[in-house]
């Protein structure tokens, strides 16, 4: 076993209104993540399940975690395998099914679709193949029980 880290945050639920969870609709999904030192994030239910589309919602904070993770150990590859990255830009999806009465919901992919600009002195099929390592050292996609699939376009600038 390796070194461990430890996180800590707190969740605030603010949508408690005048009745709390009286009935389904009678509370507000809303609430705040607070992490030691850090900005909160103002955070919601999906508004498909009655939350504020304004707020971040877990399913959306989980496939942007995924996609930074992911970034985060393939710019670092990158810096030590020689590949100048000039801009990377990640448009991911995660695919949840709601599930029904007999199977709980969950989700059943993320695919990361990251568009990244090289330098022309950096070789793109390297570029590419960096997504594998980077794949397999991701803390948060060896933490996911679904697939984590990448599908890269990379870009090199001109000279």
């Amino acid at each position: 076993m390796g070194k461990e880290h430890h996180y800590h945050s707190r969740i605030v639920w603010t949508g408690a209104g005048e009745t709390g969870t009286k009935t389904y609709k009678s509370y507000g999904r809303d609430y705040t993540m607070e992490m030691d030192g850090k900005v909160p994030i103002l955070g919601s239910s999906d508004p498909s399940f009655g939350g504020d589309p304004t707020r971040h919602n877990p399913e959306d904070i989980l496939v942007a975690s995924a996609s930074a993770c992911h970034m985060l150990w393939y710019l670092h590859l990158c810096a030590v395998g020689g590949v100048t990255v000039l801009d990377y830009v990640d448009d991911a999806e995660g695919v949840m099914d709601e599930g029904d009465k007999n199977a709980p919901g969950r989700f059943t992919k993320i695919v990361l679709r990251p568009r990244i600009t090289i330098t022309a002195d950096s070789d793109p099929d390297k570029a590419t193949e960096l997504h594998h390592p980077a794949s397999e050292k991701c803390f948060i996609a060896n933490s996911l029980n679904f697939e984590v699939a990448h599908e890269p376009t990379i870009i090199v600038a001109e000279g």
